[in-house]
């Protein structure tokens, strides 16, 4: 090399070999598209994973042949730098020593890093590269049917925290005037009352799951568990409302023979929903001087099948069922489904299928809030999470014959 040859340390730039430039604006390009799918797979809407994930491989492979090909084009110009005396020889190795990058030194030393961390009882987070894509989960959990019948919501609560039991009185009748002859005594007229006794019942509910479910995936599993076990507290209760028995720990429900408000004489017999069933009903209902206003008529969705499906002679709906979910009416009556009655088609006879009244004459007594703990202590060394929750509640029906009752009679 001449003394007077200027002498110059060659520095990693990609741009400056033939073909650098473009090289550089495809990486861009890629880089950027990269960007793009990873914030479509993170994000809300519907993507074709395998799509996008073939592509990003594919992305990945061609940055690859970008960079190992502009490596090549660097080598070949260090070579005729060197021939030509232009560049020193010691450089061609592509870098200076305080520019050379050693991948797996970098390695080494992160995860001695996390290492030591891990023996200082710490948390590490160990990131993700391109070399294996990250599987990705929904952030969400598609939900089921609805399990639990409204009737729960639309009946009458009365909160009695820390409460035992209750008496609930009501009205049984008014007493009749009379004729009475002078000097003689008034003729008794006195209402007559009754009373109902609602006691505490514990209603619990119980679940476990493992710590990965907690930890591991985006979508809340955990928070489902809770939400679950609450379902399942809110399903038993809604479902003793009509068939509990009124005994120790029980609710009493508007079916049992411990509803002593409801005369078992009113129950109303029918064998199969016919063009009559709905009359006989609204009409058998209430007292002798009034037809009752519309209340509510509490079936199974079987029993509403029956009603839809029912046609007369010239095929025609006998009934015009309109449905709104858990809810709907007949004929304009509002209905509500609880699948704890019994079907029209296979109930044996002397069971109960309906009940029609006012929701507000059947009283859920709350002695509790609905307590959902969660502990790690259970099964600890297993890494599993248990989930429990309790309420104390108590129920009755509260009106005289504020229910009546439908129940299969025998076939004709």
């Amino acid at each position: 090399m001449n003394k007077g040859q200027k002498k110059f340390r060659f520095a990693l730039n990609l741009q400056t070999f033939s073909g650098g430039a473009e090289g550089q604006a495809r990486l861009t390009e890629i880089e950027a598209r990269k960007g793009e799918i990873r914030a479509l797979l993170e994000g809300d809407g519907e993507v074709n994973i395998d799509e996008l994930e073939a592509e990003l491989r594919s992305l990945g492979e061609e940055a690859i042949e970008i960079r190992e090909s502009m490596v090549r084009e660097k080598r070949k110009s260090l070579a005729a730098g060197i021939q030509a005396g232009t560049v020193e020889a010691r450089q061609t190795n592509m870098f200076t020593p305080g520019d050379t990058p050693d991948p797996a030194k970098e390695v080494r030393k992160a995860a001695e890093k996390r290492g030591k961390e891990l023996k200082e009882m710490r948390a590490v987070t160990v990131g993700s590269s391109n070399v294996v894509l990250p599987k990705h989960t929904a952030s969400d959990i598609r939900g089921t049917f609805n399990e639990v019948s409204s009737l729960i919501d639309r009946v009458t609560h009365k909160p009695l925290p820390g409460g035992e039991s209750f008496e609930q009185p009501y009205l049984k009748g008014y007493g009749t005037g009379d004729y009475t002859g002078e000097g003689a005594n008034y003729a008794d007229a006195e209402p007559v009352f009754g009373k109902v006794q609602i006691s505490k019942a514990k209603v619990t509910a119980y679940a476990e799951d493992s710590e990965e479910i907690l930890k591991l995936p985006a979508a809340d599993y955990d928070g489902e568990v809770m939400k679950g076990i609450t379902i399942a507290t809110r399903k038993k209760i809604t479902r003793e409302i009509l068939v509990g028995d009124g005994t120790t720990n029980h609710l009493t429900g508007i079916f049992s023979t411990a509803a002593t408000a409801i005369d078992a004489g009113t129950d109303l017999e029918v064998s199969e929903v016919d063009e009559f069933t709905l009359d006989e009903i609204l009409f058998n209902f209430g007292g002798d001087e009034d037809v009752e206003d519309p209340s509510v008529l509490i079936l199974s969705k079987k029993t509403l099948k029956a009603f839809a499906t029912l046609r007369n002679t010239d095929s025609k709906r006998v009934y015009d069922v309109k449905t709104n979910g858990n809810t709907g009416t007949i004929d304009g009556v509002p209905y509500i489904i609880n699948s704890a009655c019994k079907d029209v088609d296979t109930a044996t006879v002397g069971q109960y299928m309906m009940a029609y009244g006012p929701l507000s004459n059947y009283m859920l007594t709350i002695f509790s809030d609905i307590d959902v703990q969660r502990s790690t202590d259970y099964k600890f060394k297993a890494g599993m999470i248990a989930h429990k929750s309790s309420v104390f509640v108590g129920g009755n029906v509260v009106s005289k014959n504020g229910f009546l009752r439908v129940k299969k009679a025998a076939a004709v």
